[in-house]
């Protein structure tokens, strides 16, 4: 790592609960796109937030996606009952109603059992945008407290001789023992963050150890990757390629490469460790070269009926916080170019505008093609990342209030 442990802990997060941090140099530098852009984006943003709205005191849990245009729900959550409250403060930090946070705060409680759920991987999503955003916004330490309980189960789950954090499955299932997927790396900033609150290097150590395991096995070398890969539990031998939500092992599932190009992006946010900035600007360049002329991902890049195929709108919103985040750490403005493109074709051709009924913001997401599961639907990650994604752009201080945007020191 090229910055020490010692400088990295004492940055603070707390900092974050009483003032922003400093939004990037490179981002501020050009922070307003074309006019036409701005408009677009500022219209889907009014749009989002007046459905958040509407749909908000109907909601009976945590959406997973829809079904014939209505939301249907989890009551504990699922893996993404993260995203409601986050979309809920993203619609706050919008329109500055009140009203959207404290249905923010009722929908994070109802997260609280799974703080002690060591049966999944996905308790960054559960908590990031949730209880840690809470606490920033709030300055709570409820909040606080819980996302660290979070990252204590979430670090149960890490294989000290693979050295990585298995994705599915209760500890004792010996099926999913040795299943990694990209989809983790999103999960690891849960980690850096109980790290900086407790000066526990542990949390840390394990985070970097995962994203270094990933990204000597997942990049191929023209910078795609798998869904999962497979590695021998007990001796953490690597076994090699799989999937379950890509077209093959050999495929590139679009979500996996943005859950990827953003992951890897944090973390070296994070550490200031530019083999992490390397990697996900690898990631970045081949999922830039495959998208269609529409801009908005196929749900494979190498499916074999791409560029032709189902789309996935939520990879395009994951994909577009990444590339900003990844401009503002490198500086280079095609990432930013790419992002906007994306964004707006998110805006002007994946919002659920022409329907009276529809509970979403976003439409044309695939959940899991080769299951059939949710293809041309909405999902609930869709509308946080597209609003989070949108007001990177629109109001980059207030997201850095939320969810931190620093960059190295």
């Amino acid at each position: 790592m090229s910055v020490s442990r010692r400088a990295l802990l004492a940055t603070a997060a707390g900092a974050a609960a009483v003032g922003a941090s400093a939004v990037p140099a490179a981002e501020a530098a050009d922070r307003q796109p074309a006019g036409a852009t701005l408009r677009t984006l500022r219209a889907a943003a009014d749009y989002a937030v007046e459905k958040v709205r509407t749909v908000a005191p109907g909601v009976t849990g945590f959406p997973v996606g829809t079904r014939f245009e209505k939301w249907t729900y989890s009551r504990n959550g699922d893996w993404v009952g993260g995203f409601w409250p986050g979309t809920l403060w993203m619609a706050w930090l919008h329109s500055k109603d009140d009203s959207f946070r404290a249905w923010a705060l009722d929908s994070a409680r109802d997260l609280a059992p799974r703080q002690y759920d060591t049966s999944t991987h996905d308790l960054g999503f559960l908590f990031s945008p949730s209880w840690v955003t809470a606490w920033r916004l709030t300055g709570d330490d409820m909040w606080r407290a819980g996302a660290i309980r979070a990252a204590d189960s979430l670090i149960q789950r890490y294989n000290p001789r693979g050295r990585f954090i298995r994705a599915w499955g209760a500890l004792t299932d010996r099926a999913n023992a040795g299943r990694v997927i990209i989809d983790t790396m999103m999960n690891l900033d849960l980690l850096v963050f109980a790290s900086r609150q407790t000066g526990d290097t542990t949390y840390l150590d394990i985070a970097v150890q995962h994203a270094k395991t990933a990204q000597r096995f997942f990049p191929r070398p023209d910078g795609s990757t798998p869904h999962v890969y497979d590695f021998d539990p007990d001796t953490g031998a690597p076994i090699g390629p799989n999937t379950v939500q890509g077209y093959s092992p050999a495929s590139c599932w679009s979500r996996g490469q943005a859950w990827g190009i953003y992951g890897f992006t944090t973390l070296y946010r994070r550490t200031g460790d530019k083999e992490f900035r390397d990697t996900a600007r690898k990631l970045a360049d081949f999922a830039i070269g495959a998208l269609t002329p529409d801009h908005v991902p196929v749900w494979d890049y190498r499916a074999p009926q791409q560029p032709y195929d189902i789309k996935d709108a939520s990879a395009g919103a994951v994909m577009a916080c990444g590339l900003l985040d990844l401009h503002a750490a490198t500086g280079r403005h095609t990432y930013r170019e790419a992002a906007l493109r994306l964004l707006t074709a998110l805006a002007e051709t994946c919002l659920t505008t022409n329907s009276a009924r529809a509970d979403a913001v976003v439409a044309r997401c695939t959940r899991n093609r080769p299951a059939e599961d949710g293809i041309e639907i909405s999902l609930p990650y869709a509308d946080y990342y597209l609003l989070e994604g949108i007001l990177r752009v629109l109001r980059p201080e207030d997201v850095d209030r939320a969810i931190d945007l620093s960059q190295p020191r």
